[in-house]
């Protein structure tokens, strides 16, 4: 049985299901006013992982992940640049999706963008209004935390612990300094929605939970985000859902911070690096393979060494897929059918109990490259058979992980032309003739591995 940690909790607990066999997880995507950073990557990439390996598990997964397309920073760009706000959402919403596609991440079952569902969420705070939990003021409504039961619980705070410290600034009307707002008021220049306090636009905690309970219903089983998002915003949305009578998520999973010199990576503090910037400089599997060594809840550095070696690691596991020619082989998806393709079981539990103790993936991968290791050590003994069974195993369990291997590249004729002229050079000892190829070769952007049967050539 799978066992996540749970922030609300703070202890590692049973998932346990609304409805048996089926998952139900939201996961808080992006606001889309400029390219992801490699922050971004890792939360996409850790609940691909947490996905991939439920299906794995055999469980069906509905996976809705949102697209924050109205904020004050998409206003703000949209007005610096002279465009819409429609029109700078979706450039860089179209960047968020090349950036999963090229980091090998699964599209979410659903992508709701958050202005398809205005009217929804003023019903929501109409109703919060009408309950005598939502107030109004001179600039929009807000929620009075303190009718809230249990307020603080992903903070792992009391509210008085919360109220500490805290003040309302001058000129605010709130209440309560912990009360946020759910509805903005029309300022001059801005889109706006009708609403029954004005033109204005909704709070950024009201999107999540009006499209998460549409789209997976009251007492779905995962809410998930990057830890920054646990208190206010998570916080802040289970409140909406309590205060209206509804029940929200089950199981609420956080993943750590990528950090860089220490300190968490934001655009605000200036210190990030951009998903684009990192999938031109390398490939996005050994950026997977970099955090998969890493537990998701903890911090993970990202610099050129650790990069260069998730990229070194990974070159070992495509080397064990042309070796064993498994490039073509299909692979099983999901464990008891692992079982019946001929996994070795014993691997295939070691990784699931390793999985299976909250995402344990450094384990997980560690026993990957071990099952290599032994493929090779078997078919450098002459017992091809077994090497080949071993490195299947492996080759299985990482696609379980969402690190698809590569074998042997489908070559057009003239780089095939080129490959067949240097294994001829090489027959006839000229050294000088090969070694020229090849660096041609390597101009183009391939590495060029020789082995028993001639040059083979990969990304």
């Amino acid at each position: 049985m799978l066992r996540l940690h749970d922030t609300a909790t703070g202890t590692v607990e049973p998932l346990v299901l609304r409805e048996p066999g089926h998952v139900s997880m939201y996961v808080c995507g992006p606001t889309v006013y400029d390219v992801a950073h490699i922050g971004h990557g890792r939360m996409a990439l850790a609940f691909d992982i947490l996905r991939r390996y439920l299906e794995f598990s055999g469980l069906e997964v509905r996976h809705v992940s949102n697209i924050t397309d109205i904020d004050d920073k998409i206003i703000a760009r949209a007005a610096a640049e002279k465009r819409t706000l429609t029109e700078v959402a979706r450039e860089f919403e179209a960047a968020w999706f090349d950036a999963l596609e090229g980091l090998g991440v699964a599209v979410p079952t659903v992508s709701p963008r958050a202005t398809e569902y205005v009217v929804d969420m003023v019903a929501l705070v109409a109703d919060l209004v009408a309950r005598g939990i939502a107030y109004e003021t001179s600039d929009g409504v807000y929620l009075s935390v303190e009718q809230v039961d249990g307020y603080g619980l992903l903070a792992r705070q009391s509210l008085d612990s919360l109220r500490s410290g805290a003040r309302v600034e001058p000129g605010e009307e709130k209440r309560s300094p912990l009360d946020f707002v759910l509805w903005k008021k029309a300022k001059p220049g801005e889109p706006t929605w009708d609403s029954p306090w004005g033109p204005g636009r909704p709070g950024w905690h009201t999107e999540c939970v009006v499209m998460s309970l549409d789209l997976l219903g009251d007492d779905f089983d995962i809410h998930g985000g990057g830890i920054d998002l646990a208190f206010p915003h998570h916080e802040n949305e289970r409140a909406q859902a309590l205060a209206t009578g509804r029940t929200f998520a089950r199981t609420w999973v956080h993943n750590g911070h990528v950090v860089m010199a220490g300190e968490k990576m934001s655009k605000s503090l200036g210190n990030f690096t951009s998903l684009t910037d990192l999938l031109a400089r390398t490939d996005g599997r050994a950026y997977r393979l970099l955090l998969l060594r890493s537990h998701y809840r903890s911090q993970v550095e990202v610099t050129p060494d650790t990069v260069a070696d998730a990229e070194e690691a990974l070159t070992g596991l495509d080397a064990l897929v042309r070796r064993f020619h498994l490039e073509k082989v299909p692979l099983p998806a999901t464990a008891s059918e692992a079982v019946a393709a001929g996994a070795d079981a014993v691997a295939l539990a070691s990784f699931r109990a390793h999985m299976d103790d909250d995402l344990g993936t450094p384990a997980a991968v560690a026993g990957i490259f071990e099952l290599a290791r032994q493929a090779n050590l078997a078919a450098d003994a002459g017992d091809e058979a077994e090497g080949r069974r071993l490195a299947l195993t492996a080759v299985i369990l990482c696609a379980a992980l969402g690190l698809a291997l590569h074998g042997r590249e489908d070559l057009d004729e003239a780089t095939r032309a080129k490959v067949a002229a240097r294994d001829a050079a090489r027959a006839a000892k000229d050294w000088a003739r090969a070694d020229a190829i090849r660096a041609e070769l390597e101009a183009d952007g391939w590495q060029v591995e020789d082995g028993p049967e001639g040059g083979q050539l990969h990304r």
